[in-house]
């Protein structure tokens, strides 16, 4: 199991995947907005979202848990 992680503090501006989409390495999977700029999240490696933690407009910290993949 693959956690993704924010690398950086934001709101979540757009999430791009669900819960049993199939995502390759280095895919958009979920947007950040911080300071007005858009900071994509990109799944590290092949496989199957089988979480997504954070919702729209949800603001996180450098590290947070944001899906998990398998």
């Amino acid at each position: 199991m693959a956690e993704i992680r924010s690398n950086m503090a934001g709101s979540v501006w757009k999430i791009l995947v669900s819960k049993g989409d199939k995502v390759h390495a280095g895919e958009d999977i979920i947007i950040l907005e911080s300071m007005k700029m858009e900071i994509p999240i990109a799944a590290e490696e092949n496989g199957t979202i089988t979480e997504v933690h954070v919702n729209e407009g949800d603001f996180v910290n450098d590290g947070d848990i944001l899906a998990e993949s398998e």
